[in-house]
């Protein structure tokens, strides 16, 4: 998909615009784990969520190749419409996006005020996905997909961050929704040769990679009732599974009553808050503590953004 010189490019891009965000080996984590564990702090750029790199990686590589670029249009359950819409922002693009009815209302807030359009239709991110591409069609804009080798590049790039500034990892835990997060990380540690396992994480609602590469086949699900939104994906996107079938060691799937459990322990231990899909790879460590006792574990906390009433009702329960 990309080489080492190209993704060290488009670092260097980034970098003009976001710095690199940290990486943090907690000890209360440690303690908690049995694990020495590295946290990839994603939570920390403009936009609470990984998610900003491959937005702008992607939009200055469609405005060069289209440079009467009239807008683009996509789905998203927050955190992809949002780096569509700070990327649309700097590079003057104008952003449309549709979101499932229900969605985040903080999501959506953040979304319209980086100056999106945004459309609700549909009960969850699929079926908002199919309304945008035929959409796209009948006003004459191009379609941002969720997964793309521009938007894997530009999230690729805290994968390299990571990998370079921590010491060497024996496993990194990173969340599966479309997959451009995870495959980013494969491709990441093979180009850099590192014998880092790779450990993607699902939710039990949303399991649809899990199961497609049990399957042998893409399994697409009827629903993805997660609280996780970040990971609650029915249809695996081909190119991911692929790469993620070849690259990762094993997924893992996590219930929501594990999500909750361990966005509290980022709160208690680290004092950053969590939305689900960044808590589901601590999640999936704690679930496999036993195995994982004494080795150096790499967590990606990709995202923070979680409604205050879905923090409310779901994390503590009041």
């Amino acid at each position: 998909m990309f080489d080492l010189p190209a993704l060290e490019a488009a670092a260097d891009r980034l970098h003009r615009i976001l710095p690199p965000t940290p990486q943090f080996a907690w000890p209360l984590l440690a303690a908690r784990c049995g694990a020495e564990v590295w946290v990839k702090h994603e939570n920390h750029t403009p936009t609470g969520a990984f998610k900003v790199r491959g937005g702008l990686v992607f939009l200055e590589a469609l405005r060069r190749a289209r440079p009467g670029l009239p807008g683009i249009i996509s789905a998203t359950r927050g955190n992809h419409g949002q780096s569509l819409a700070f990327a649309g922002a700097r590079l003057g693009v104008p952003v449309t996006i549709l979101v499932p009815r229900g969605n985040s209302t903080e999501k959506n807030a953040a979304m319209r005020a980086l100056g999106a359009r945004l459309l609700e239709y549909g009960a969850d991110f699929d079926e908002a996905r199919a309304e945008a591409a035929r959409l796209a069609e009948a006003e004459g804009l191009v379609f941002a997909p969720s997964f793309a080798p521009e938007l894997v590049l530009g999230v690729a790039t805290y994968a390299l961050e990571l990998f370079r500034a921590a010491p060497p990892l024996d496993a990194l835990y990173v969340p599966i929704g479309l997959g451009s997060g995870i495959c980013g990380c494969i491709l990441a540690r093979d180009l850099l040769d590192l014998a880092t396992e790779i450990i993607g994480v699902e939710s039990t609602e949303a399991g649809s990679y899990g199961r497609s590469i049990a399957a042998g086949k893409r399994i697409t699900l009827n629903s993805a009732a997660t609280r996780a939104d970040g990971i609650a994906t029915r249809e695996p996107d081909p190119e991911a599974l692929r790469i993620i079938e070849r690259g990762a060691a094993r997924i893992v799937s996590v219930t929501d009553a594990e999500v909750a459990a361990a966005i509290r322990a980022y709160w208690q231990d680290t004092h950053n808050l969590a939305e689900g899909a960044g808590a589901a790879p601590l999640a999936a460590l704690l679930q496999e503590k036993a195995r994982m006792a004494g080795r150096r574990v790499g967590l990606i906390l990709s995202g923070g953004n979680i409604d205050l009433a879905l923090f409310r009702d779901w994390v503590l329960g009041n």
